[in-house]
């Protein structure tokens, strides 16, 4: 504890507790101290849960991100809905693409859910390929796909997302939903801004995407919300083939 001296007419407190880089002071001082939370009984699991201690849980979530990823080689995300059933065309063309893609040495990653993700993580394990799952907690999920040879599940969105990002050099869309169009824009968003490198970003399904980059090109750019999108940038496209060599032409 550190004395501070009243100056006359000033409000002050008696005493400074210092807890590393944070002072605190009057009503703010804790009753009991860290060394005695340590090694008391526990009664409560509250501080679990406290601002502190989750950010030492994302730094080893990102810790544990970066390790599991870091010899992985060359790869492309394949982002889509988890709801598109195994009837679907889509779910065939997505198994295609990311056997194509894993036919080319290339590793494919997902968000390891069922749908798009499966399909696509299926196609690169038909051919022993890297099929990677980037998984999420959340109560309605399956978990990881069992189509998925490497694979992590995560808490938090931003750091699953930091994994798509940092570990890809080009990135597939299929049509899907609010978490689809999240990290599509989440890819868009950051190569606009120049805060990541640039890569190739492929829309699989004209019908589908089209109508949304109108709008986008259209009145959204016409009311100066958005710079106009570099057409190098954005690819819509049915052509499989074309997807791939568009979205590995990031590794040249």
């Amino acid at each position: 504890m550190i004395k501070n001296e009243n100056v006359e007419g000033e409000p002050a407190y008696d005493e400074t507790y210092r807890r590393g880089p944070v002072v605190m002071r009057g009503p703010m001082i804790p009753k009991d101290n860290t060394y005695a939370n340590l090694l008391a009984p526990e009664e409560s699991t509250d501080w679990l849960h406290a601002d502190p201690w989750r950010v030492l849980r994302i730094q080893a979530e990102f810790v544990d991100g970066f390790g599991a990823l870091a010899e992985l080689g060359p790869a492309v995300t394949i982002f889509g809905s988890a709801r598109t059933p195994k009837t679907d065309p889509l779910y065939k063309a997505a198994r295609t693409v990311g056997r194509k893609i894993a036919q080319r040495g290339v590793a494919v990653i997902t968000g390891g859910g069922p749908g798009i993700m499966e399909a696509a993580n299926r196609g690169a394990a038909s051919v022993n390929g890297k099929s990677v799952g980037l998984g999420i907690e959340l109560p309605h999920e399956q978990g990881l796909n069992k189509y998925v040879n490497l694979g992590m599940d995560f808490r938090y969105f931003f750091v699953r997302k930091t994994m798509f990002v940092k570990y890809s050099s080009g990135a597939i869309v299929f049509p899907g939903g609010f978490g689809t169009l999240d990290e599509m824009f989440e890819v868009l968003t950051l190569v606009q801004t120049h805060k990541v490198k640039r890569m190739p970003l492929v829309l699989v399904g004209s019908e589908y995407w089209q109508g949304l980059f109108d709008w986008l090109n259209g009145p959204v750019m016409d009311a100066g919300m958005i710079s106009p999108l570099d057409p190098d940038l954005v690819h819509i496209t049915d052509n499989l083939n074309e997807a791939v060599d568009i979205a590995l032409s990031g590794l040249m």
